[in-house]
């Protein structure tokens, strides 16, 4: 006995007829009619009464139709989840990403992911005190964003877009994208600033800021926390200088005042990764990208 017999069986009791069921299920009726005694025999029931005029089932064959239906939809449901699956439309992505991209990039992509790929559950992961290479080859984490490369060779890194650092200032702050001549004009103000003691990639484009320009911050603030910096800068407690995704916080009382200086976002995963969520969520990520890489101006085109 197989599945396909099962499904025979099944179309038949539902016709009644077997030459309207062989024609909906696309074989012969002397076929048909094979099978269902091949089904009978292994069995050892008799499924259906059949005369020169009609075809009914036997009390015997009733009761397996009763049993066999959601069965047989219980089935079916496995087989599309098991098709999902390897589609990868279904299962769970973890995400790991810095908070300089969670007022752009990551909504946009979210947004994607949901239209393209509903079923698939994702969870977001804003690490802080564990770096996302330990997450990834640990398998906390199957996807992260970082502002630099992967430098272990099982990890695997593309660059999606690069865009400007920039100056937040309060809204109403003397410099503005006019008259900024430079770090120059910082000298007396107190910045809000992750500490520059960090070996961060981040924190390196930073520090390398500062010292091409000859310039000692004064760090009146220290948090590692962009949303909580600009939250500060809105209150006017002092300047910093951002990845400039900032600015799409749309937070009130900040200006923004590009600089000289870029930043790149890369996506990594693991070499060996043959997820197809994976695969799916990858290409989501590089369509999405698209959006945000620069125009002539050096501003998202989003």
């Amino acid at each position: 006995m197989d599945l396909q017999q099962i499904k025979y069986f099944l179309a038949l009791a539902q016709e009644l007829h077997f030459w309207n069921t062989a024609e909906r299920m696309f074989i012969t009726q002397s076929a048909l009619s094979r099978q269902i005694k091949a089904l009978e025999d292994e069995i050892g029931i008799q499924l259906f009464e059949r005369s020169k005029r009609s075809v009914k089932l036997t009390a015997a064959g009733a009761f397996l139709r009763e049993q066999w239906t959601p069965l047989l939809d219980e089935i079916n449901r496995m087989h599309l989840q098991a098709r999902k699956i390897h589609e990868g439309a279904y299962g769970i992505v973890r995400i790991g990403y810095p908070g300089s991209i969670a007022y752009g990039f990551m909504p946009e992509l979210i947004t994607r992911i949901s239209h393209s790929l509903p079923e698939l559950k994702v969870d977001l992961v804003e690490p802080t005190d564990i770096s996302f290479e330990q997450l990834l080859l640990s398998y906390q984490m199957d996807i992260a964003f970082r502002r630099d490369p992967a430098e272990n060779p099982a990890l695997q890194s593309i660059c999606l877009y690069s865009e400007p650092f920039a100056l937040a200032v309060p809204s109403n702050h003397h410099l503005n994208e006019h008259n900024f001549g430079g770090l120059q004009d910082l000298k007396d103000e107190k910045f809000i600033l992750s500490s520059l003691t960090h070996t961060t990639f981040y924190v390196s484009s930073l520090r390398q800021i500062f010292e091409d320009h000859h310039f000692s911050p004064n760090v009146y603030i220290e948090t590692d926390y962009g949303g909580m910096t600009l939250g500060l800068v809105s209150k006017g407690l002092g300047v910093t200088i951002l990845p400039y995704s900032y600015s799409f916080s749309a937070l009130p009382n900040v200006r923004f005042i590009t600089l000289p200086y870029t930043v790149n976002l890369y996506v990594t995963w693991r070499k060996d990764d043959k997820s197809p969520v994976l695969r799916n969520i990858l290409q989501q990520v590089q369509d999405t990208a698209l959006k945000f890489m620069p125009d002539s101006s050096g501003q998202a085109r989003s």
